[in-house]
């Protein structure tokens, strides 16, 4: 497996590609969700098995605290750990930046996971693309 990082629409293809097969095909979000103002300014993390792009993650500035999001991994390459590489590699990301906090917007089923990288739910469970989500922090 390789990682890449890239900014903005710089090599944005393989991030999209990624969150277009996971949330579009699979879960069923509109196409038009899947681009967002964050994508121009975000920090892509994309992971590659031999070329082939198959997980993804972003991380983003917003006001004084850091922003991860959009982590997703092809079906096929699940339960290989590619979720706590991206996760590992966008938090160390957001250190090296002196993030004193990092949020994200987690799908509801997945708090778990993002639990045992130290993020805590707050706030009310919401609806986004039509999925239940919950907002989630991280103090560093």
């Amino acid at each position: 497996m390789q990682t890449k990082w890239t900014k903005g629409y710089e090599d944005f293809g393989d991030a999209y590609h990624i969150h277009k097969n996971v949330f579009v095909i699979e879960q069923n979000i509109d196409e038009e969700c899947e681009i967002d103002e964050y994508d121009a300014i975000a920090l892509h993390l994309v992971v590659y098995d031999n070329e082939v792009p198959v997980a993804t993650g972003r991380l983003f500035e917003h006001h004084d605290s850091f922003v991860i999001g959009r982590i997703c991994v092809i079906k096929e390459y699940r339960n290989i750990r590619l979720g706590s590489l991206l996760m590992e590699m966008l938090i160390e990301e957001a250190i090296t930046r002196k993030a004193k906090e990092l949020y994200l917007s987690s799908q509801v089923y997945a708090t778990g996971f993002y639990k045992k990288f130290g993020f805590s739910e707050y706030g009310d469970i919401y609806r986004e693309a039509g999925i239940e989500h919950i907002a989630m922090v991280r103090k560093n």
